[in-house]
């Protein structure tokens, strides 16, 4: 019989693709922007996911300005409310069908549950976008108690275990972003698992020292395998 009491998943590239959350962002903005830049909404929207995939990925609306040919003195307060849209906007994600498959499944095993990053409004809607609240036991947004508590800061990590009560070395951490997803449940003692999505947004980043994932999958159904559960 399995020791794992509890498997924690990240939600970001996680239980679903990253890319549907950025795109259905992008056309908020197209939608929203689309008249005051004289551009098609549809278009404006395919232009910002063509541009997500270069290195104008972290500027996308700026792009998008300068592209429109706003002038400089504008610029910047226009991509600020592109990006309060972009934040602010109702997000169209569905969870993988496999991830919803797996944690039905596993419900009645072990206790479920999920810390993710980012700003606490942005992640509570996604959370209700994915209706997590209805298939996991926990949930915990690190942006609660400040920027300072994201991953790889411990603090969720202790509370969730804490509030499932179960011990660290009986639970699984499931990630996606080598960058900080795994330092801090490697150090409680938690067993660690990449999931290894070939189009995910942090495909490219690298584990700092002790960050590196004790298993890595392709799949989230091979956690039952990997785990005997």
């Amino acid at each position: 019989m399995t020791s794992i009491q509890a498997i924690i998943f990240d939600v970001d590239d996680t239980l679903y693709p990253e890319r549907d959350y950025v795109f259905s962002g992008y056309r908020a903005v197209g939608a929203a922007f689309a008249d005051r830049l004289d551009v098609n909404a549809d278009e404006l929207a395919a232009r910002m996911r063509a541009l997500f995939d270069t290195p104008d990925r972290r500027r996308v609306f700026n792009a998008i300005v300068a592209d429109a040919g706003v002038a400089p003195a504008d610029a910047d307060a226009l991509v600020q409310e592109m990006v309060a849209t972009y934040r602010g906007h109702t997000p169209e994600i569905a969870l993988d069908p496999e991830a919803r498959e797996l944690l039905l499944d596993l419900h009645d095993r072990v206790a479920l549950g999920a810390i993710s990053d980012g700003y606490l409004d942005v992640q509570q809607r996604k959370v209700d976008a994915l209706e997590l609240a209805e298939l996991l036991d926990e949930i915990v947004l690190t942006d609660t108690w400040g920027r300072e508590f994201w991953k790889p800061h411990a603090r969720a990590f202790e509370e969730i275990a804490a509030r499932l009560c179960v011990a660290h070395d009986r639970c699984v951490y499931v990630g996606d972003n080598l960058a900080k997803d795994f330092v801090a449940p490697n150090q409680l003692g938690w067993q660690t698992v990449l999931l290894n999505r070939p189009d995910r947004v942090h495909g490219a980043n690298e584990a700092p020292d002790n960050g590196a994932p004790q298993h890595t999958i392709t799949l989230l159904a091979q956690l039952t395998k990997l785990f005997a559960l």
